[in-house]
């Protein structure tokens, strides 16, 4: 299995004080930071744009993973590489052409990742897994951030766990956005995640970096 990567989700961070926030992630053990974009259409939320991540991406010296949360993202994917995102994921959900969708993010030389809404099962990637690098769990709906973890998403990690073992995919990363922390993160690890988003866990703490470090130790 992929060695255990946190990205912190930024949607919860200072706003006021985000050059300093990116500072912090920077000397943190965190490898990606996430960057949830949402357009008001696919999920009832507004956030970033292009120049926040433009933004973001001259400050920070991690992975920016970069959720596309939209409504036809496939108008948008070579804008948002080349304002810096590195990992670009979109949902099953809004893609009918997925297939083509996820050719577009690997030709922009970007990590291709597909998300799943809760309700959505994960046998509708039966037919697209070998073509992606990640998948997405969304254990909240997707929208804001906060929100209670639902549990069921143990039982869709072991699901894709299961899934990409079937077809040889041993470096297939499965990521979680949504309600993680440490009471619910070591169970999602065991389940097969290798990517764990942590929003409001990791910037309402009283020491966010030492609350990443203790996200870390669970995948060692």
């Amino acid at each position: 299995m992929e060695s255990l990567i946190i990205a912190p989700s930024i949607l919860a961070a200072n706003f006021a004080e985000l050059g300093s926030e990116i500072d912090m992630l920077n000397a943190s053990q965190a490898e990606w930071i996430h960057v949830d974009v949402m357009d008001g259409m696919f999920v009832p939320n507004i956030s970033f744009g292009f120049p926040v991540l433009e933004a973001v991406n001259k400050r920070a010296t991690k992975v920016l993973d970069v959720h596309l949360m939209i409504e036809k993202p496939e108008r948008y994917l070579e804008a948002f590489a080349k304002a810096g995102a590195q990992v670009l994921t979109v949902h099953f959900e809004t893609c009918p052409h997925l297939h083509r969708t996820i050719q577009q993010i690997k030709d922009l030389g970007c990590i291709a990742g597909v998300a799943l809404n809760p309700s959505t099962p994960v046998q509708v990637l039966e037919d697209i897994i070998s073509d992606v690098d990640l998948v997405l769990i969304m254990s909240v709906n997707p929208g804001f951030g906060g929100q209670k973890f639902i549990p069921n998403a143990i039982k869709k990690t072991k699901e894709l766990a299961e899934l990409a073992a079937s077809k040889g995919l041993t470096k297939l990363k499965i990521e979680i956005d949504g309600g993680v922390s440490m009471s619910n993160a070591a169970d999602l690890i065991d389940a097969g995640a290798n990517v764990l988003v942590a929003g409001n866990f990791v910037f309402s703490s009283s020491n966010p970096m030492e609350t990443i470090a203790n996200l870390v130790k669970l995948g060692n």
